[in-house]
């Protein structure tokens, strides 16, 4: 079966699943794809039957969603058409980082495993998306940085900004003003104790810049010199 043989809204929920486990080793609950997803949490139940009768996800030890062979493949071949379509929208047709997301949505379902396959070539094979999000191969294999959030980096200490998440474009604007983007090199400086907020000063510059808790925990760094 391939991917093209399910509905976009199983493709979507593939996706969602694929997404709440690639940085984060906490559990795939139910409620946690309703909220990812935007739904209701009977909506996803009532999809999780469906996924389950196509063998394309399992239910772990308490109650967590897993995939299964088949359906992580599935969803990687659909994160990989993401992935690359962002990365086009951005190189060759000019697109903020902000703005190519729910395009990008659009327009895998669309999109043939031919014409993925010519975009990476045109776009020299790239390895990750604008966010740094690594893109998978062609054969399915996903090389994830070496990198925690910024939140759980020690400081005081420089760091390389490895990637940065999509889920909120005000802040994807705000980063990006800042000039904190994906291979800025980042100084952490000394917080005050049991202050939530982490400062940093970013390529050098004399200004520095505060971010709060949600802000910190968007941020994947890498310690300079790996």
């Amino acid at each position: 079966m391939s991917v093209d043989d399910i509905s976009p809204g199983m493709q979507n929920y593939l996706k969602v699943i694929w997404g709440l486990q690639e940085w984060s080793d906490a559990p795939v609950s139910n409620s946690a794809i309703a909220e990812a997803a935007g739904v209701r949490l009977s909506t996803v139940s009532d999809a999780l039957r469906k996924l389950t009768d196509l063998e394309l996800i399992g239910h772990a030890r308490y109650g967590s969603v897993t995939l299964t062979e088949l359906g992580r493949g599935h969803a990687v071949a659909m994160i990989r058409r993401h992935r690359l379509l962002e990365t086009f929208l951005v190189q060759q047709l000019g697109y903020e980082w902000d703005e190519v997301h729910e395009e990008a949505d659009r327009l895998e379902h669309a999109v043939s495993d031919e014409l993925i396959s010519r975009l990476d070539r045109v776009l020299g094979y790239p390895t990750r998306d604008p966010h740094g999000d690594p893109i998978p191969s062609a054969d399915g294999r996903v090389h994830r940085p070496d990198a925690v959030t910024l939140a759980a980096a020690p400081a005081p200490g420089t760091v390389r900004v490895e990637r940065i998440s999509d889920s909120d474009n005000e802040m994807l604007q705000y980063f990006a003003s800042r000039g904190l983007v994906v291979d800025a090199e980042l100084e952490i400086l000394p917080g005050e104790p049991y202050a939530e907020t982490v400062t940093v000063q970013v390529g050098g510059a004399a200004a520095t810049v505060s971010l709060g808790p949600a802000a910190a925990a968007s941020v994947w760094v890498s310690a300079v010199g790996r």
